[in-house]
C-alpha cells in the first residue's frame, strides 16, 4: 500500500479512502479507464464477475479491451490502455524496464493443461511431465494446433518445446499448426483436427466445441499459470487515467477483491486463485 501511496502522493491510507471512497458525484464527472487483457481471460466469465462488483464499491467504470497478450502490450507502449492485466510475467516485465509501466503486481493464477483427442495416440496420459508430453506428440508427428498470438499461453507452449529439445517451427504446416491466433482459435482448431494444444483451465472450461476433445495432462509445476497487474506509466503516458487504474488494482488486490476473484466458478469449479502479494517497498 506504500507504493500506491507514493504513486498518488499521499499517505497510505488516505490513497485507499482516495481510491475507494471518490465516486463519479465527488469528482464531477464520470470516472473510467481502459483495461487491456486476454480474450482468454474475458471469455472465461470473471469480468461479468469481477465488473459490477468492482462499480458498485467504487464508482468507477472500466472499459474492456479484449484481445491477444501481444496486443495488449503494444496498447500499453502506445499508451492507449490504462492497466494490463496478463499472463505473461517475462513481456510484462520487460514493459516495466522499458519504462512503460510502472511494476507488476501479481494477483492469481490457474494452471494450463494439455487437451487433445480422447483416443490419445501420443499417449500423453501416461507422461510424467509436460516436457515428456509434448516430446510424446513430436516423435509421433501427432497434431498440435498453436495459439501462435504471442500470448502467455503461447511463451509457455514454445517454453515446454525447448525444454523438449523440439523445434516446432521446423514442422510449421505439417503435424504443427500454428493459428497465428488467440487460444480460443487454437481449441476450435484442435478439435475440427483431432488435434493437442495447450491451453489455461477456465479457457478449457469455458469452451463448449469440445465434442472431440478431452483434457489429457495438467499434473506438472511447468504449466503454473501466473496473472500480473501492470499500470501504464503516466511519467512516460500523461494522458492515462491513472487514478481510476489505480482504483482497480487497489480493490483487486485488497481482501475483498481477491474474495471476490475466488468467489467465481465455471461449471461449479474453482478456475482462478487469489494470491496478491503487497509491491516491493
Amino acid at each position: 500500500m506504500r507504493r500506491f501511496g507514493r504513486w498518488l502522493g499521499l499517505g497510505p491510507a488516505l490513497a485507499l479512502a482516495a481510491l475507494l471512497l471518490c465516486g463519479p458525484e465527488a469528482a464531477g464527472a464520470e470516472r473510467y479507464f481502459t483495461l487491456a487483457t486476454t480474450a482468454a481471460t474475458d471469455n472465461s466469465g470473471i469480468f461479468g464477475h469481477l465488473l459490477p462488483r468492482f462499480t458498485g464499491r467504487t464508482g468507477v467504470t472500466v472499459r474492456l479491451l479484449a484481445v491477444g497478450s501481444g496486443k495488449a502490450l503494444r496498447l500499453a507502449r502506445n499508451g492507449d490502455a490504462d492497466l494490463l492485466l496478463l499472463n505473461d510475467a517475462d513481456a510484462e516485465r520487460r514493459l516495466v524496464a522499458d519504462g512503460h509501466g510502472l511494476e507488476r503486481v501479481e494477483v492469481m493464477y490457474n494452471d494450463f493443461v494439455i487437451v487433445g483427442p480422447e483416443a490419445d495416440p501420443a499417449a500423453i496420459r501416461l507422461a510424467e511431465t509436460a516436457r515428456e508430453a509434448f516430446a510424446r506428440i513430436a516423435a509421433l508427428q501427432a497434431r498440435f494446433a498453436a495459439a501462435g498470438d504471442g500470448g502467455g499461453a503461447h511463451a509457455r507452449e514454445l517454453a515446454i518445446w525447448a525444454a523438449a529439445e523440439v523445434d516446432p517451427q521446423a514442422a510449421s504446416g505439417g503435424w504443427y499448426r500454428d493459428s497465428g491466433l488467440a487460444s480460443g482459435t487454437a481449441l476450435h482448431a484442435a478439435n475440427d483436427l483431432g488435434a493437442y494444444s495447450l491451453t489455461d483451465r477456465a479457457s478449457w472450461i469455458a469452451f463448449a466445441n469440445r465434442s472431440a476433445l478431452r483434457l489429457l495432462f495438467d499434473r506438472d509445476p511447468a504449466l503454473f499459470n501466473q496473472y500480473g497487474l501492470v499500470l501504464v506509466s503516466p511519467q512516460r503516458h500523461p494522458h492515462v487515467r491513472s487514478l481510476e487504474a489505480q482504483t482497480f488494482l487497489v480493490w483487486l488486490t485488497s481482501e475483498e477483491g481477491q474474495a471476490t476473484i475466488a468467489e467465481f466458478r465455471l461449471e461449479g469449479q474453482q478456475v482462478f486463485f487469489p494470491n496478491a502479494r503487497p509491491p516491493e517497498e
